[in-house]
């Protein structure tokens, strides 16, 4: 009798297991994230209004949520995929499925035609066209072109930072149905644009200040993600410095362009500066606690200055 349960449970651990496997192959935590500033692209474009108790509008946040998961998620999958060998040499990813061992690389390639196609096929269908092409470009040149250049050159975070600012500009064209400038809507029909310019600037001290502080692992794995071959020099500080800052003026925009208030414009000032007093940080005291100190700068500007920007519009 305990024999036939150890057998009945056997196959319901393998489930869950496999389920597991294939979450960290999604990565939600980072892709909730990402999809996250596309639903705020979505709501910020003219025209679209939200009230708690619109049914329908939930109905439209939740699909855009969706299908960016799975698109998100197909990119991660073929990200994985690509470096499984890599992945072996680093502590952080040894553990994930396929350098672990615990899933062919075959069965992730089915996993992420899947989720890939059908959330570009999903934005398509409900929203338009346009948003759905958008969503496969930024799959493919995360995929196939920034994961092998991470290998290659630094200039893979540039090439990466492109489809990282793309999510609020697919919501944006998710609600507006172009990917130009909308002259019917006035300045603010550049809105979408200003959304990717903040999130494409974000993304290289973020970059940097992680690469920094994972540079052993990414140096057994031959990964090259600093602007510089030399951890110890300042360089990678000043970077952080320069593109921190670009994102002081940039705050402006959104309320020259009538796509935020003051109070918004606000917040993104005092994120901006914080984000750049980290960076100065970094660069003079180049070492891994100031490297973190920007890292998490990264993580709390984001979020912030999107909620600020669509606060400030509700």
């Amino acid at each position: 009798m305990l024999q036939q349960e150890s057998v009945k449970i056997k196959p319901q651990i393998s489930v869950i297991g496999r389920v597991r496997d294939y979450n960290q192959l999604l990565k939600p935590n980072l892709s909730g994230m990402v999809v996250f500033s596309s639903v705020i692209g979505y709501l910020m474009a003219p025209g679209i209004s939200f009230l708690w108790g619109d049914l329908a509008m939930w109905q439209r946040i939740i699909t855009l949520f969706a299908g960016g998961m799975l698109v998100t998620g197909g990119a991660n999958t073929i990200n994985q995929i690509l470096e499984r060998e890599s992945d072996k040499l680093m502590k952080r990813t040894k553990t994930r499925p396929m350098p672990d061992g615990r899933m062919e690389h075959t069965e992730a390639w089915v996993f992420a035609a899947v989720t890939g196609l059908a959330g570009a096929a999903l934005l398509s269908y409900y929203f338009n066209i346009q948003a759905g092409i958008l969503s496969l470009i930024s799959l493919l040149l995360y995929a196939f072109v920034y994961t092998p250049m991470k290998k290659v050159h630094p200039v893979a975070v540039l090439i990466g930072a492109i489809p990282g600012a793309l999510p609020p500009l697919i919501g944006w064209v998710a609600a507006t149905g172009t990917i130009g400038i909308n002259s019917s809507a006035g300045m603010l029909g550049i809105g979408g644009w200003v959304l990717f310019a903040l999130q494409f600037f974000w993304q290289f001290p973020h970059f940097w200040a992680i690469a920094y502080v994972a540079f052993d692992d990414y140096n057994n794995a031959g990964i090259r993600m600093l602007p510089t071959r030399e951890k110890e020099t300042r360089f990678t500080g000043l970077q952080c410095m320069l593109y921190s800052l670009v994102l002081i003026p940039m705050a402006l925009v959104p309320r020259m362009i009538q796509l935020s208030g003051n109070i918004g414009m606000m917040l993104c000032l005092l994120c901006g500066v914080m984000y750049f007093i980290a960076s100065v940080m970094f660069y003079r005291q180049n070492d891994h606690k100031s490297a973190r100190r920007v890292m998490f700068a990264s993580f709390i500007y984001l979020p912030v200055i999107l909620l600020a920007l669509i606060c400030d519009k509700l």
